[in-house]
């Protein structure tokens, strides 16, 4: 009888290992799987390029991988069992053909939690580099238990439409001089990531370094504006390329507000564009954005300090679209040139702060959401 009741015992300890270990294998395009910023399924897999896209995963066991191709190498960060922070608990690189990545490991929940581990996790990944950088493609999450429902996309959304500044570049740099680097381009230490921690809300981020509203960095890639790329599913690097597909603004829920940092480049290398061009792509821009979102859609123009006439250019842009709900305001000069500028004299982290100081007043006010009793981080 003894013999009998251990043998079924070893067979029932068995059968729960077996159990916790099975491997369960879902699609990048699983119903359960929440993707924030603009993607494009094709069966199983989902691509996308824009920065700070967001994919958020809850699941049980003690092991989750991703298979993914890149076309070149990006950046991902991660934060296990808790919201986004300014500080990712990873860094994720991204690369190569049909790649199999580990994001969390039973190391990493042991120096997380010790002996006491919970049976669900929540993993949350957001792009850090700029499109320029590659095009990733999901295929496929793998994990030793089971994928479970994750957190929905929030009520509360803002859209940013901007440069090299929304895109974090050298934003984990304090030495301007410095070349760029992949590896210091981090989105979520830009000011749109630190406006959307603030008010709690999910962020579109439409950003590429060197794009203007009518002139780019240096008069690269004439004819081809913000105005043109904002179209786009995917970001598609510095190329102007007939066959990306265009997005669709009803496959995504739809912001609340949005916000254009743009300017910057049109001034760039002591020139500057037509005001009556500059006019006229801004008035396309505002026209496409009021088409995809309504007539009442709110849209705040924020002026640049870099040149004095950005401010000029892009108050006469507002003033004469003769659109409802759009507003206007500037950026007034905040960066400390001794530590406050990263790689090619962009903003790190401490003047992204500043800008997003700048912003969340009007923000706050557009939207109705108000202040918020939490830190600007």
């Amino acid at each position: 009888m003894k013999k009998t009741l251990h043998l079924i015992l070893a067979a029932a300890m068995t059968f729960n290992m077996a159990a916790k270990t099975a491997i369960t294998t879902t699609p990048a395009s699983d119903s359960r799987i929440t993707y924030v910023g603009r993607t494009l399924t094709d069966g199983g897999d989902v691509t996308f390029d824009w920065t700070g896209t967001e994919i958020r995963l809850r699941f049980t066991g003690d092991r989750l991988d991703v298979t993914l191709s890149d076309t070149d190498l990006n950046y991902f960060n991660l934060w296990l069992d808790g919201p986004v922070t300014g500080e990712a608990d990873k860094i994720i690189p991204s690369r190569g053909t049909d790649t199999t990545v580990t994001l969390i490991t039973r190391a990493d929940l042991t120096a997380r939690y010790g002996r006491k581990i919970p049976t669900e996790h929540t993993v949350i990944l957001k792009k850090r580099t700029e499109g320029e950088q590659g095009k990733t493609t999901f295929h496929s999450f793998t994990t030793n238990g089971a994928l479970l429902q994750a957190q929905p996309v929030r009520e509360r959304i803002i859209e940013f439409i901007g440069d090299s500044y929304t895109c974090g570049y050298g934003s984990e740099n304090s030495i301007a001089t410095d070349p760029f680097k992949k590896e210091t381009e981090n989105q979520n230490k830009a000011y749109d990531a630190i406006v959307s921690r603030y008010f709690d809300a999910d962020h579109i981020v439409i950003a590429h370094s060197g794009m203007g509203i009518s002139r780019n960095y240096n008069d690269k890639l004439k004819g081809y504006h913000m105005p043109d790329r904002y179209l786009n599913v995917f970001d598609d690097g510095y190329e102007q390329n007939d066959a990306t597909p265009r997005w669709d603004p009803n496959s995504f829920a739809h912001p609340d507000i949005t916000v254009i940092f743009l300017g910057a480049n049109d001034f760039s290398v002591s020139r500057q564009p037509s005001l009556a061009q500059f006019k006229a792509n801004y008035t396309r821009l505002l026209q496409t954005i009021k088409d995809f979102y309504g007539e009442s859609h709110p849209i705040l123009c924020v002026a640049t300090h870099n040149d004095p006439m950005i401010a000029t250019y892009v108050k006469a842009a507002v003033d004469e679209c003769n659109m409802k709900d759009v507003t206007y305001t500037a950026i007034t000069p905040y960066i400390r040139a001794s530590d406050e500028l990263g790689a090619s004299f962009h903003p790190n982290y401490t003047a992204q702060r500043k800008a997003a100081f700048q912003l969340i007043p009007y923000i706050a006010t557009l939207t109705g959401w108000g202040l918020q009793d939490r830190p600007v981080e």
